[in-house]
Protein backbone atom coordinates (compact mmCIF):
# COMPACT_ATOMS: atom_id res chain seq x y z
CA UNK A 1 0.00 0.00 0.00
CA UNK A 2 2.81 2.68 1.03
CA UNK A 3 4.72 2.37 -2.58
CA UNK A 4 1.14 3.20 -4.31
CA UNK A 5 0.82 5.71 -1.99
CA UNK A 6 4.14 7.36 -2.16
CA UNK A 7 3.83 7.35 -5.86
CA UNK A 8 0.74 8.79 -6.33
CA UNK A 9 1.64 11.77 -3.71
CA UNK A 10 4.68 12.39 -5.75
CA UNK A 11 2.82 12.63 -9.27
CA UNK A 12 1.11 15.43 -6.84
CA UNK A 13 3.18 17.26 -5.60
CA UNK A 14 4.66 17.50 -9.36
CA UNK A 15 1.02 18.20 -10.72
CA UNK A 16 1.42 21.35 -7.78
CA UNK A 17 4.78 22.60 -8.62
CA UNK A 18 4.27 22.64 -12.13
CA UNK A 19 6.05 20.04 -13.31
CA UNK A 20 3.15 17.76 -14.94
CA UNK A 21 -0.37 18.09 -16.10
CA UNK A 22 -3.71 17.01 -13.60
CA UNK A 23 -4.14 14.27 -15.96
CA UNK A 24 -1.10 12.45 -15.21
CA UNK A 25 -1.58 12.37 -11.27
CA UNK A 26 -2.99 8.39 -10.80
CA UNK A 27 -1.15 4.97 -10.22
CA UNK A 28 -1.84 1.44 -11.47
CA UNK A 29 -2.86 -1.32 -9.23
CA UNK A 30 -1.97 -4.79 -10.67
CA UNK A 31 -4.07 -7.86 -9.24
CA UNK A 32 -1.15 -10.25 -8.81
CA UNK A 33 -1.86 -13.75 -9.73
CA UNK A 34 -0.91 -15.86 -7.51
CA UNK A 35 1.61 -18.35 -8.56
CA UNK A 36 -0.31 -21.57 -7.70
CA UNK A 37 -3.16 -20.25 -10.12
CA UNK A 38 -2.26 -21.13 -13.88
CA UNK A 39 -5.30 -19.82 -15.31
CA UNK A 40 -7.27 -16.79 -15.38
CA UNK A 41 -9.92 -15.25 -12.73
CA UNK A 42 -13.13 -16.82 -13.56
CA UNK A 43 -14.74 -13.59 -13.44
CA UNK A 44 -12.40 -11.45 -14.89
CA UNK A 45 -15.14 -10.47 -17.72
CA UNK A 46 -17.18 -9.61 -15.13
CA UNK A 47 -14.47 -7.40 -13.22
CA UNK A 48 -13.46 -5.66 -16.38
CA UNK A 49 -17.14 -4.80 -17.18
CA UNK A 50 -17.36 -2.95 -14.39
CA UNK A 51 -14.87 -0.47 -15.87
CA UNK A 52 -17.12 -0.29 -18.65
CA UNK A 53 -18.25 3.57 -19.56
CA UNK A 54 -16.57 5.07 -16.98
CA UNK A 55 -16.25 7.57 -19.04
CA UNK A 56 -18.18 9.89 -21.45
CA UNK A 57 -17.33 11.23 -25.20
CA UNK A 58 -15.83 14.13 -23.55
CA UNK A 59 -13.29 12.14 -21.01
CA UNK A 60 -15.70 13.58 -18.44
CA UNK A 61 -16.53 10.53 -15.41
CA UNK A 62 -20.22 9.14 -15.62
CA UNK A 63 -19.88 7.40 -12.27
CA UNK A 64 -18.02 6.90 -9.48
CA UNK A 65 -16.05 3.28 -9.07
CA UNK A 66 -14.26 2.33 -6.12
CA UNK A 67 -11.75 0.07 -5.16
CA UNK A 68 -11.34 -1.36 -1.37
CA UNK A 69 -8.11 -1.92 -0.44
CA UNK A 70 -7.36 -3.56 3.46
CA UNK A 71 -4.49 -5.33 5.03
CA UNK A 72 -7.12 -6.28 7.87
CA UNK A 73 -5.64 -3.52 10.08
CA UNK A 74 -6.87 -0.28 7.85
CA UNK A 75 -8.89 0.08 4.93
CA UNK A 76 -8.27 2.40 2.05
CA UNK A 77 -11.04 3.18 -1.06
CA UNK A 78 -9.29 4.03 -4.39
CA UNK A 79 -10.91 6.34 -7.19
CA UNK A 80 -10.99 3.84 -10.07
CA UNK A 81 -10.28 5.49 -13.39
CA UNK A 82 -10.08 2.53 -15.82
CA UNK A 83 -9.70 -1.78 -15.19
CA UNK A 84 -7.93 -3.18 -17.69
CA UNK A 85 -5.53 -6.10 -18.91
CA UNK A 86 -3.42 -4.84 -20.47
CA UNK A 87 0.39 -5.32 -19.09
CA UNK A 88 1.07 -1.64 -17.51
CA UNK A 89 4.60 -2.83 -16.70
CA UNK A 90 5.32 -3.29 -20.88
CA UNK A 91 3.42 -0.02 -21.78
CA UNK A 92 4.40 3.42 -22.09
CA UNK A 93 2.41 3.68 -18.41
CA UNK A 94 5.45 2.35 -16.78
CA UNK A 95 6.23 5.34 -14.72
CA UNK A 96 2.97 5.29 -13.02
CA UNK A 97 3.62 1.81 -11.94
CA UNK A 98 5.44 0.85 -8.72
CA UNK A 99 8.79 -1.16 -8.45
CA UNK A 100 6.91 -4.36 -6.53
CA UNK A 101 5.55 -5.02 -9.82
CA UNK A 102 8.90 -5.23 -12.12
CA UNK A 103 9.74 -8.78 -10.83
CA UNK A 104 10.65 -11.27 -13.58
CA UNK A 105 7.70 -13.97 -11.50
CA UNK A 106 4.81 -11.38 -11.02
CA UNK A 107 1.84 -11.31 -13.13
CA UNK A 108 -1.52 -9.58 -12.89
CA UNK A 109 -4.43 -10.29 -13.86
CA UNK A 110 -6.02 -7.19 -14.45
CA UNK A 111 -4.84 -3.07 -13.73
CA UNK A 112 -6.54 -0.41 -11.48
CA UNK A 113 -5.94 3.28 -12.84
CA UNK A 114 -6.28 5.02 -9.33
CA UNK A 115 -7.33 8.63 -9.40
CA UNK A 116 -7.02 9.08 -5.68
CA UNK A 117 -6.72 7.12 -2.79
CA UNK A 118 -8.47 7.57 0.82
CA UNK A 119 -8.21 6.00 4.12
CA UNK A 120 -11.61 4.73 6.04
CA UNK A 121 -10.24 3.27 8.73
CA UNK A 122 -6.97 3.48 10.26
CA UNK A 123 -5.00 0.55 12.60
CA UNK A 124 -8.50 -0.75 13.52
CA UNK A 125 -9.66 -4.35 12.58
CA UNK A 126 -12.83 -3.93 14.16
CA UNK A 127 -13.86 -0.72 12.50
CA UNK A 128 -12.58 -2.51 9.29
CA UNK A 129 -15.02 -5.18 9.86
CA UNK A 130 -18.60 -2.95 10.47
CA UNK A 131 -17.09 -1.07 7.71
CA UNK A 132 -16.77 -3.90 4.98
CA UNK A 133 -20.14 -5.04 6.41
CA UNK A 134 -21.94 -1.89 4.38
CA UNK A 135 -20.88 -3.42 1.07
CA UNK A 136 -22.61 -6.08 -0.25
CA UNK A 137 -20.96 -9.28 -2.27
CA UNK A 138 -22.42 -10.10 -5.81
CA UNK A 139 -21.40 -13.28 -5.81
CA UNK A 140 -22.46 -14.55 -2.61
CA UNK A 141 -26.33 -13.37 -2.94
CA UNK A 142 -25.78 -9.92 -1.80
CA UNK A 143 -24.81 -10.32 1.30
CA UNK A 144 -22.65 -8.22 3.59
CA UNK A 145 -18.88 -9.26 3.04
CA UNK A 146 -17.39 -10.35 5.74
CA UNK A 147 -13.55 -9.96 6.67
CA UNK A 148 -13.31 -13.50 8.23
CA UNK A 149 -14.05 -16.27 5.28
CA UNK A 150 -15.59 -13.95 2.71
CA UNK A 151 -12.54 -12.84 1.00
CA UNK A 152 -11.92 -15.16 -1.64
CA UNK A 153 -11.74 -15.01 -5.25
CA UNK A 154 -10.53 -11.48 -5.18
CA UNK A 155 -11.48 -8.86 -5.94
CA UNK A 156 -14.81 -9.13 -5.09
CA UNK A 157 -17.55 -7.40 -6.90
CA UNK A 158 -19.40 -5.77 -4.48
CA UNK A 159 -22.52 -2.96 -4.31
CA UNK A 160 -23.29 -0.39 -1.79
CA UNK A 161 -26.83 0.34 -0.92
CA UNK A 162 -26.05 3.75 0.73
CA UNK A 163 -24.52 4.92 -2.20
CA UNK A 164 -21.48 6.46 -0.72
CA UNK A 165 -19.38 8.54 -3.00
CA UNK A 166 -16.16 9.51 -1.25
CA UNK A 167 -14.64 10.97 -4.59
CA UNK A 168 -17.00 14.40 -5.63
CA UNK A 169 -14.53 16.77 -6.73
CA UNK A 170 -16.55 19.89 -4.77
CA UNK A 171 -16.67 18.14 -1.47
CA UNK A 172 -13.27 17.20 -1.88
CA UNK A 173 -12.08 20.82 -2.00
CA UNK A 174 -14.08 22.35 0.65
CA UNK A 175 -12.79 19.50 3.32
CA UNK A 176 -8.97 19.54 2.44
CA UNK A 177 -8.50 22.96 0.65
CA UNK A 178 -8.67 22.00 -2.59
CA UNK A 179 -5.44 18.95 -2.06
CA UNK A 180 -5.78 15.06 -3.36
CA UNK A 181 -7.17 13.02 -0.33
CA UNK A 182 -4.04 10.81 -0.72
CA UNK A 183 -2.19 14.10 0.72
CA UNK A 184 -5.01 14.95 3.05
CA UNK A 185 -4.50 11.68 4.70
CA UNK A 186 -0.75 11.65 4.86
CA UNK A 187 -1.12 15.18 6.94
CA UNK A 188 -3.81 13.34 9.52
CA UNK A 189 -1.75 9.97 10.57
CA UNK A 190 -1.31 8.98 13.82
CA UNK A 191 -4.45 9.01 14.63
CA UNK A 192 -5.88 5.25 14.47
CA UNK A 193 -5.32 4.73 18.54
CA UNK A 194 -7.41 8.00 19.12
CA UNK A 195 -10.45 6.69 16.66
CA UNK A 196 -10.56 3.43 18.48
CA UNK A 197 -10.76 4.90 21.40
CA UNK A 198 -13.59 7.27 20.69
CA UNK A 199 -15.43 4.15 18.73
CA UNK A 200 -14.82 2.10 21.75
CA UNK A 201 -15.40 4.52 24.71
CA UNK A 202 -17.39 7.38 23.28
CA UNK A 203 -19.99 6.62 20.55
CA UNK A 204 -19.83 3.15 20.57
CA UNK A 205 -19.74 0.77 17.31
CA UNK A 206 -23.01 1.39 16.08
CA UNK A 207 -22.94 5.00 15.98
CA UNK A 208 -19.40 5.23 15.25
CA UNK A 209 -19.99 3.24 12.25
CA UNK A 210 -22.51 5.54 11.02
CA UNK A 211 -20.50 8.45 10.62
CA UNK A 212 -19.10 8.50 7.41
CA UNK A 213 -15.08 8.26 7.27
CA UNK A 214 -14.54 11.78 6.46
CA UNK A 215 -16.38 13.03 9.88
CA UNK A 216 -14.78 10.19 11.96
CA UNK A 217 -11.33 11.62 11.07
CA UNK A 218 -11.70 15.28 11.33
CA UNK A 219 -13.07 14.61 15.32
CA UNK A 220 -10.54 12.40 15.53
CA UNK A 221 -8.09 14.77 14.82
CA UNK A 222 -9.51 17.64 16.40
CA UNK A 223 -9.38 14.87 19.69
CA UNK A 224 -5.96 14.13 19.14
CA UNK A 225 -4.85 17.75 18.79
CA UNK A 226 -6.70 18.70 21.61
CA UNK A 227 -5.28 15.71 23.90
CA UNK A 228 -2.07 16.39 22.76
CA UNK A 229 -1.79 19.87 23.86
CA UNK A 230 -4.63 20.39 26.70
CA UNK A 231 -1.76 20.94 29.23
CA UNK A 232 -0.56 24.31 26.83
CA UNK A 233 -1.96 27.20 27.98
CA UNK A 234 -0.48 29.73 25.57
CA UNK A 235 -1.04 27.13 22.78
CA UNK A 236 -3.67 28.27 19.32
CA UNK A 237 -6.49 25.84 19.55
CA UNK A 238 -7.94 27.40 16.31
CA UNK A 239 -6.83 23.58 14.59
CA UNK A 240 -9.17 21.94 17.12
CA UNK A 241 -12.42 24.00 16.06
CA UNK A 242 -11.77 23.99 12.48
CA UNK A 243 -11.39 20.37 12.57
CA UNK A 244 -14.68 19.65 14.80
CA UNK A 245 -16.18 22.53 12.23
CA UNK A 246 -15.47 20.55 8.93
CA UNK A 247 -16.68 16.83 11.22
CA UNK A 248 -20.21 18.94 11.40
CA UNK A 249 -20.09 19.73 7.87
CA UNK A 250 -19.47 16.55 6.78
CA UNK A 251 -22.29 14.52 8.45
CA UNK A 252 -25.06 17.34 8.14
CA UNK A 253 -24.11 17.68 4.64
CA UNK A 254 -24.76 14.20 3.75
CA UNK A 255 -27.42 13.50 6.02
CA UNK A 256 -29.41 16.85 4.61
CA UNK A 257 -28.74 15.88 0.53
CA UNK A 258 -29.37 11.84 1.11
CA UNK A 259 -32.86 12.94 3.15
CA UNK A 260 -34.43 14.77 1.19
CA UNK A 261 -33.47 12.48 -2.01
CA UNK A 262 -36.92 11.22 -1.74
CA UNK A 263 -38.77 14.87 -1.05
CA UNK A 264 -41.02 16.64 -3.75
CA UNK A 265 -38.79 18.62 -5.49
CA UNK A 266 -40.31 21.92 -4.72
CA UNK A 267 -39.64 21.14 -1.47
CA UNK A 268 -35.60 20.76 -1.78
CA UNK A 269 -35.43 24.47 -3.34
CA UNK A 270 -33.97 26.87 -1.81
CA UNK A 271 -32.84 30.71 -2.30
CA UNK A 272 -28.73 31.22 -2.04
CA UNK A 273 -27.52 33.75 -3.02
CA UNK A 274 -30.10 35.24 -5.55
CA UNK A 275 -30.57 31.69 -7.15
CA UNK A 276 -32.75 28.74 -6.29
CA UNK A 277 -30.74 25.49 -5.73
CA UNK A 278 -31.88 22.10 -5.29
CA UNK A 279 -30.19 21.20 -1.68
CA UNK A 280 -30.55 17.52 -2.40
CA UNK A 281 -27.83 18.25 -5.23
CA UNK A 282 -26.54 21.63 -4.30
CA UNK A 283 -23.84 22.35 -2.11
CA UNK A 284 -21.97 20.76 -0.13
CA UNK A 285 -23.35 23.88 2.12
CA UNK A 286 -20.94 26.23 4.73
CA UNK A 287 -22.19 25.86 8.48
CA UNK A 288 -24.01 29.28 8.07
CA UNK A 289 -25.51 28.16 5.10
CA UNK A 290 -26.34 24.53 6.69
CA UNK A 291 -27.88 26.30 9.83
CA UNK A 292 -30.34 28.62 7.99
CA UNK A 293 -31.20 26.29 5.09
CA UNK A 294 -32.16 23.45 7.77
CA UNK A 295 -33.99 25.70 10.66
CA UNK A 296 -35.56 28.87 8.47
CA UNK A 297 -36.32 27.42 5.18
CA UNK A 298 -39.86 26.50 6.19
CA UNK A 299 -39.86 23.77 3.24
CA UNK A 300 -36.66 21.84 4.03
CA UNK A 301 -37.62 21.77 7.90
CA UNK A 302 -41.36 20.29 6.92
CA UNK A 303 -39.85 18.09 4.31
CA UNK A 304 -36.75 16.87 6.48
CA UNK A 305 -39.02 16.10 9.83
CA UNK A 306 -41.59 13.78 6.79
CA UNK A 307 -38.16 11.95 5.84
CA UNK A 308 -36.60 11.04 8.88
CA UNK A 309 -36.67 8.87 12.31
CA UNK A 310 -39.45 10.89 14.68
CA UNK A 311 -36.63 10.82 17.78
CA UNK A 312 -33.94 12.07 14.99
CA UNK A 313 -36.19 14.69 13.50
CA UNK A 314 -36.95 16.73 16.42
CA UNK A 315 -33.32 17.16 17.24
CA UNK A 316 -32.27 18.01 13.37
CA UNK A 317 -34.10 20.09 12.43
CA UNK A 318 -34.68 22.11 15.71
CA UNK A 319 -31.72 21.91 17.63
CA UNK A 320 -29.01 21.04 15.10
CA UNK A 321 -29.34 24.57 13.62
CA UNK A 322 -28.39 26.79 16.81
CA UNK A 323 -25.37 24.56 17.08
CA UNK A 324 -23.90 24.91 13.94
CA UNK A 325 -24.55 28.83 13.75
CA UNK A 326 -22.56 29.24 17.03
CA UNK A 327 -19.71 27.12 15.66
CA UNK A 328 -19.97 29.03 12.48
CA UNK A 329 -19.18 32.34 14.83
CA UNK A 330 -16.53 30.77 16.68
CA UNK A 331 -14.91 29.10 13.84
CA UNK A 332 -15.06 31.51 11.06
CA UNK A 333 -12.42 33.97 13.13
CA UNK A 334 -10.55 31.07 13.93
CA UNK A 335 -10.18 30.11 10.02
CA UNK A 336 -8.86 33.95 10.01
CA UNK A 337 -5.67 33.69 12.21
CA UNK A 338 -7.51 34.76 14.91
CA UNK A 339 -6.38 32.64 18.31
CA UNK A 340 -8.65 30.82 20.44
CA UNK A 341 -7.95 29.69 24.05
CA UNK A 342 -7.95 26.81 25.64
CA UNK A 343 -11.08 27.62 27.87
CA UNK A 344 -13.40 28.45 24.99
CA UNK A 345 -12.43 25.31 22.97
CA UNK A 346 -13.16 22.93 26.03
CA UNK A 347 -16.19 24.17 26.86
CA UNK A 348 -17.24 23.22 22.77
CA UNK A 349 -15.05 19.93 22.96
CA UNK A 350 -17.32 18.71 25.85
CA UNK A 351 -20.03 19.84 24.43
CA UNK A 352 -19.55 17.78 20.95
CA UNK A 353 -18.22 14.88 22.74
CA UNK A 354 -20.36 14.45 25.29
CA UNK A 355 -17.85 15.15 28.11
CA UNK A 356 -20.47 15.47 31.27
CA UNK A 357 -23.63 15.23 29.01
CA UNK A 358 -24.79 13.82 26.00
CA UNK A 359 -22.46 15.38 22.98
CA UNK A 360 -23.77 17.44 19.81
CA UNK A 361 -21.72 14.69 17.66
CA UNK A 362 -23.31 12.08 19.30
CA UNK A 363 -26.58 13.47 18.42
CA UNK A 364 -25.78 13.95 15.09
CA UNK A 365 -24.72 10.07 14.71
CA UNK A 366 -27.88 8.69 15.67
CA UNK A 367 -29.56 10.77 13.08
CA UNK A 368 -31.20 8.27 10.86
CA UNK A 369 -33.76 8.19 7.92
CA UNK A 370 -36.99 7.02 7.87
Amino acid sequence: METHIRLLRDNARRFREGESDEENVYVWWGKIRSSRRQTALKHLDDIIAVGADLVDDEGAATREIQLYLTDYRSLYVAHVGEITTDDQCQDDDAAHVPAIYRGNDTHCDCWFRLWDIRRLVSDDTLAVVEELKKLNNTAYHGMPVSLYGGMVDLPLIVTRPDGARYFEEDVRDQLTDGVYWVEFDSEHSGIGATERELRENHFGEELWSRLDAGTRTFIATAEKLYRDQGNDASFDFSPVVLSFAKAFEVQSNILLRSSLERAHAADRMVNVDGRSVDVATGGPWSLGQLAIIIGDNENVNSALKKQLVTQSAAWFTGSLPPILKELADVRNPAAHSAILNRETVRRIRNQYLGVGCEGDLVKLAKVKRA
